[in-house]
């Protein structure tokens, strides 16, 4: 009898075939320091009886949009819906032709856009994003996303999204994290498409936004939006931004500029297993090569300090073998 059975698992095992590979979590990254990184992070936080064992509900990873997650080159994405919606807006608007940094827009010149600075950038998105209700804007943007073209790629803007950042949303989010959009855009331009795009609900993603008032307009509850800031979600507006809408402080943070260097600091600063993931522009060929001297999407301070810090250092050119989805 023990013979017969012992022949049986045999031929099982023989027909069975070989074992089947687990999928790869992360395709598009190559074998390197940057993706072992990620995977060994991971596996330590989830090890349940390890010293650096996360709870579920401590699996908390927060990522900034532009230039992390799609791209933000030749400018900002939702700098460039501003400029289109100055356009057209501008036929009731003659006094934009001889005011900046409206009159850059209108002739064309981002370098005097640039020169602007935040202050001007501030002013085209209150005049451009404002006087609308919530849901006229999201229409507005949705508008916008299914016509506007990148004027390099010559596809939608919502094509250009990172696919190895797509992997690893997925990746840790199969991993028990909960994952947050935490952006210098707007709140409510962001939450137009982040769902569909990134796999992450209106109420994960937090942005700079405008203030609003509630109003009943023909008898419909309407939230309104305002031509006044109320909050900047950028640099040291991060971190604040993250204990005031989240309430913990998450365990892990990625980002591509000095715009992210205070959510990167604060993060990884914290007790237990940390990860800090900043992602380097330096492939001209697929994407776009910039960082010190940048007017979008600068990195400086962050390029000196990721390897003090123990950040992780990506680059897009030898890290990741493909950008965008196909």
């Amino acid at each position: 009898m023990k013979t017969l059975i012992t022949l049986v698992i045999a031929a099982v095992l023989t027909t069975a075939g070989p074992a089947v590979a687990a999928p790869d979590p992360l395709p598009s990254w190559t074998e390197g320091p940057a993706r072992s990184n990620i995977l060994s992070f991971v596996q330590t936080v989830t090890q349940q009886g390890g010293p650096d064992y996360v709870a579920p509900a401590d699996r908390i990873a927060v990522f900034d949009n532009d230039g992390t997650l799609w791209s933000e080159q030749p400018a900002y994405f939702q700098l460039l819906f501003a400029i289109d919606r100055v356009k057209t807006l501008a036929a009731t608007h003659p006094e934009w032709k001889k005011k900046q940094p409206f009159k850059a827009v209108l002739e064309g010149d981002m370098k005097a856009l640039a020169a602007s600075g935040e202050k001007g950038l501030l002013e085209l998105v209150i005049a451009t994003h404002a006087g609308n209700t919530s849901d006229e804007f999201a229409v507005i943007v949705k508008d916008w996303l299914a016509t506007a073209k990148h004027p390099k790629f010559q596809r939608p803007y919502t094509d250009l999204v990172f696919q190895p950042m797509l992997e690893l949303l997925a990746y840790l989010r199969a991993n028990g994290f909960k994952t947050f959009v935490v952006s210098g855009g707007g709140i409510e331009f962001l939450r137009v498409f982040a769902e569909e795009r990134y796999g992450i609900p209106p109420e994960q993603v937090f942005g700079s936004s405008v203030k609003t008032k509630y109003e009943v307009r023909d008898g419909n509850p309407v939230i309104v939006r305002l031509p006044e800031i109320d909050f900047i979600d950028d640099k040291a507006g991060k971190p604040v931004g993250i204990n005031t809408f989240i309430g913990k402080r998450p365990i892990a943070a990625f980002g591509n500029s000095d715009g992210d260097f205070q959510m990167l600091e604060w993060v990884t600063s914290g007790p237990g297993a940390r990860f800090g993931l900043i992602v380097h522009h330096d492939d001209a060929v697929r994407e776009f090569a910039y960082d010190r001297h940048s007017a979008f999407g600068r990195l400086d301070r962050g390029l000196d300090v990721a390897p003090k810090r123990g950040w992780t250092l990506v680059s897009m050119k030898t890290d990741w073998r493909r950008v965008y989805p196909e």
